[in-house]
Parts: structure tokens; sequence; C-alpha cells
């Protein structure tokens, strides 16, 4: 048996809204959550929040780039669906050299999404509507826009501008080769030369200084206290606005190696997109900042009984190593991407599930659950393109094969873990990637340093389809609206918003009934898990007193493990069987044969 912390979660039943986009109307009724618990300051702990990329959600403005205003828009829309908040992708000012995280001023809108006042509705509108606001922070690294880089250009080496950023000398005779071998993940060299003031020469002939992303994302020194202070301050202006907490970008990160020494393996984290080089992520000192966030929170909450949220994108190489960062003085939650990165396979995902509620749980945390988000490949294409799925070696298209089967299945099994659960924009639409966008269109840095498709980000950021038959769906409009800022494909019209609602076989359906259910089965949400015995093929476990999940991971049916008709099922579910590819939920009565 493998048991999760016992419990329950929250919080407020949703209100039906108009079917399409319009303006935040007033504060639905609440109904309470079945069972026991402070769920005003636990709301954190079994909430399903929805990831708005907000570039991508919708345009109110023509220039075909999603705005605040667009996401207002679309709450009404947010709360039929049934979820407990929203998480903003950074909207600050930015040169948009990475789409906002690359932040020129953390503490103001970037004029291409709206301004303060705008925020400020959103947010209003949102509480409302009884739902959370988590923004995106970047800790890490801001843009060479910032005026903190730009002083650290102009006053040069040793000076007290500098050493809020990692500037060094270089190696050989005129200081021509970089500090040390690391390789920036997204390309290229971890470290960019510059040209001194008064040097009289056009070449870079100065220090060097430290990206892990793009030269134009240079890595703040938190070695630095005045960096520390200065994020302080950040995160107090935007909870005296209102937010409920924060995501916290590349939250392993933020101190490097103190002697920044060459690593044995430059090229891990470029290879892999991904935070592996052990001198520059992961260091121990990380965690006095999230124990100082923490306490920051805590001091907000004290004041009105409201828990303030970090969740953090820990990217580490273990569920335990994870679980050292949602320990009680830490951050609240960190997302669980070992369920996302897990090939669609019954041993690999009950693995994955078990260490978590292992790991992860046992600290007093929940586990936090998530499938898709802004950097991976969308899921429906992702089991569509794993052996088996029925579309390897295919390069463009809606999604053929056992992808969406398996992405509704996923999305079943995700909504019945223990814990909390973050869902991508579009995953409620079943949007596959578009894998075919031409080159000339395509925005990710990674294309740009790398020249290389491989990894690249743009095929799940094209812009939300909402109705109609032709782009832009209803993302942008006007007499002079510009087009979408990525092209969205003529199969775009299959997975609108208008006709996922229309059809009550939608994987906008699904989730709903799903996210439905979890609000009202005490069952679901925070609690206990139980696996149970099962054919090789099928993963089931029991959720409470008798809510039965079964994913059955084969192609064949096979005996369903509880007679009768399901709750809710991810395909069709005839009483007694479990299609293959498919997953289904049940009320059981512990003591039934």
């Amino acid at each position: 048996m493998l048991i999760a912390t016992a419990g329950n979660g929250s919080s407020v039943d949703s209100t039906p809204s108009p079917s399409l986009p319009g303006p935040a109307s007033a504060a639905p009724s609440a109904v309470p959550a079945t069972g026991s618990g402070d769920t005003a300051q636990h709301w954190w702990r079994d909430a399903v929040i929805y990831q708005v990329y907000v570039r991508s959600f919708l345009d109110t403005t023509g220039d075909g780039i999603g705005d605040l205003a667009g996401v207002r828009t679309g709450l009404p829309y947010l709360k039929k669906l049934g979820v407990d908040g929203i998480w903003l992708s950074p909207f600050y000012p930015s040169p948009q050299h990475d789409h906002g995280y690359d932040v020129a001023d953390y503490r103001d809108v970037d004029p291409v999404y709206g301004d303060l006042a705008e925020f400020d509705l959103l947010v209003a509108d949102a509480h409302r509507l009884g739902l959370k606001v988590l923004l995106d922070i970047v800790p890490n690294h801001c843009s060479s826009e910032h005026p903190w880089f730009r002083a650290a250009l102009a006053d040069g080496p040793g000076s007290a501008a500098r050493s809020l950023f990692h500037f060094a000398d270089g190696r050989g005779p005129d200081g021509e080769l970089p500090p040390n071998n690391w390789r920036a993940m997204f390309g290229g060299p971890a470290w960019s030369r510059v040209k001194e003031a008064g040097s009289g020469s056009e070449a870079a002939t100065g220090q060097w200084y430290l990206h892990m992303f793009t030269p134009e994302q240079p890595d703040l020194n938190w070695r630095n206290p005045a960096v520390a202070a200065d994020f302080e301050d950040v995160l107090r202006f935007w909870l005296d606005r209102g937010v409920d907490g924060f995501r916290i970008d590349v939250a392993a990160g933020l101190f490097k190696h103190p002697e920044l020494p060459d690593s044995p393996d430059p090229a891990a984290d470029e290879r892999t997109r991904d935070s592996v080089n052990p001198l520059a992520w992961n260091q121990p000192e990380v965690h006095q900042v999230w124990r100082e966030w923490r306490a920051l929170c805590e001091e907000y909450t004290a004041r009105d009984g409201r828990d303030r949220l970090l969740v953090g994108e820990v990217s580490v190489r273990t569920p335990s190593e994870q679980a050292a960062y949602v320990r009680p003085d830490e951050l609240h939650q960190a997302f669980f991407f070992h369920l996302l990165t897990a090939r669609w396979d019954i041993g690999t995902f009950r693995r994955v599930i078990s260490e978590a509620l292992t790991d992860i749980a046992g600290t007093g945390s929940t586990v936090t659950w998530v499938l898709n988000n802004h950097d991976q490949v969308r899921t429906v294409t992702r089991y569509a393109t794993e052996p088996g799925g029925g579309t390897e070696g295919t390069a463009a298209g809606p999604g053929g094969g056992l992808g969406p089967a398996r992405a509704r299945a996923a999305a079943l099994l995700m909504l019945a873990l223990p814990g909390a659960a973050y869902v991508y924009q579009g995953e409620e639409l079943g949007l596959p990637e578009v894998v075919d966008l031409p080159d000339e269109v395509l925005t990710d840095p990674i294309y740009h340093r790398t020249g290389s498709r491989e990894h690249i980000r743009d095929g799940c950021r094209v812009p939300l389809p909402w109705s109609g038959h032709a782009s832009p769906f209803g993302f942008t409009s006007g007499t002079d609206a510009a087009r979408p800022w990525l092209p969205q494909p003529a199969w775009f019209a299959e997975h609108a918003t208008d006709r996922a609602l229309a059809d009550t076989r939608s994987f906008w359906h699904l989730y709903r009934e799903g996210l439905q259910l979890r609000r009202s089965l005490p069952q679901l949400g925070e609690g206990t898990l139980r696996w149970l015995d099962s054919p090789p093929q099928v993963l089931a476990f029991v959720r409470g007193d008798g809510l039965v999940c079964a994913v059955n991971f084969g192609t064949e049916p096979v005996s369903a493990p509880v007679p009768g008709l399901p709750l809710l099922a991810s395909g069709d579910c005839p009483a007694g069987t479990l299609p293959g590819s498919t997953a289904a939920w049940w009320m059981h009565a512990p003591d039934a044969p």
C-alpha cells in the first residue's frame, strides 16, 4: 500500500458563465467543499491552476499579441471550465528576446500587454470570480536592458554595479578565452565578452559575463545581498497589489559554485536543454532564499489567514532532491516534472507516481502534477510519437494515432491523483503541437542560437483558437487587426473553443466534468492513494473510501476493475470493460466484492 498525506482540499464551486469570452461578471455563489480543513488558508494543496501564456491567450488590441485585457475577458471561460486559479506568464517590460523571461523592469507591465491599471482590474475580476492569481517571477537572470546591467557595462571592472552579476576576466594571454568552459542551455558558450568603455576598439576586449540561457539574459549574482533585498521589494510590490503567489522560474538556480570552475561535462545543459551542470544549479545556498521568501509570504498570511503560494520550477534529477525544496519552511510546492517526462508505459507511470507520493508528500507538502507547459511538446503530439502511438516518424498534422486517446486518459489520471495539478492553456482543447512552422516565423532563441529545430518551443505557443473556421479564429479582431504573432494552421478549426463547448465528447467537457467531480467528491484532491491488483497493462488505484481510477496502457480491452458504468471515462467505456488507451473513474464500496 502507498499512502499520501491525509487531509482534504478546497474551495469554491463554479457558476455557469457565457460560453465564449466576455467581460468578467459578478461573483458567483460559493459552495463549500466537502470535507474538513481550513480551505481558505490551504487552498493550494489540491488546487487546479490554469497556465495562461499571455502572449497567446486572447488579443483585445488587434496587434496580434495577447494581452492582460484578453486574460480578463477570458476569466468567465476559465471559471466555467472549473479551475481554481491562473498562473500568468511574464508580462513585465522586456525586449522580448525570450518572450518576457528577459525582464527589464520587475515592477511594471510591458505596454504590449497593458498597464498596471489593467493588471489591477484583472486581479479584482479574478478574485470576484473566486480565482487565484499567480505571477511568474524570474530571479535567476534579468534582461541585458535592465538598468542594473546597463550600469554594470558603463561602470567597468571592479564596480559595485558589476558585482550584481558574474563578471570575470578571461583566460589566455589577452583574456580572449572565457573564464570557464560552461555552455549555455540555449546553445553556445555561457559567457560573452564586453567592450569596455573608452577602450578605443570596436572589438570586445574587456571582461566576460555569465548567462546560462542567452547573452540577453545575464545571470544575477545572488551572493550580493543587494540582489536579495531588491527581490524582496519586488515580491512586496506585487503582493500589495493582491496577487496570491508566485511561480518561480529556474528555482534550482540563482547560486553558482563560488569559484566558477570548469565542468567535467560542460555541454550537458546544452545537450539536454535542462539544468544539469552541478556547478551552476542546485547549490545549497539557494535554500536560504526560499526560507526568506516563505517567511515573507507567511507575514502576509498572518494578516488575513490566506496563504500566498510559492511554487517552484525545480528541475533536479530525482524526487528526493526535489523534496528538499518543499520542506515546511521553504517552497510550498514544486512542479513534479517526472510525470510530464514519463513515457507512455505503465511501469514508468507507477514508478514516478510512487516516488512522488513517498518523497514529496512525505515532506508535508502535496505533489504538484503537470503534463505540459510552455516549454514542452504538447501532450497529444508527445504521446502520438512515442512507440506504439501510431504516428512515429510523421512531421505534421493534427495529432493522429493514439495521441488524443492517451492524452485524454493521462488528464483523467492526473486529476485523480492526490495533490495539486496545473493545466497548460490549450490542453483542455486537445491542441496538438504545431510542428511545421516555417523557419522565418520561429522566435525561440534556441533556434536562433543553434540553427536547429530540436527542442524549440514555438509549436506549443501558437495563439489559441476561440471561434470560426479560419485564422485568427477569434484570437484577435478588428478591421485592421494584425495576424497572430505565430501563424495558426487551418486544422486549428477542429479544436476551436466554440466547437469544443458544443461537443459534449470533446477534451473540454472531459476536463470540465473531471474538475466538477474533483471538487464535489471528498475522495479526490488531497488525500490517500492505494494501489490495486490489476492486469499487467492496467494501472489502478483507489482514492479515499471507494473512488477507483484505472488506466489501460495497452491497446486491447480488458475487464474493468469495478462492475457497472463508470462515473467518468476518457473514451467509450461499456459496463464491465476498460478499452485500450482509456482511463475511467468508478465509485465502489470498500467492502463490495
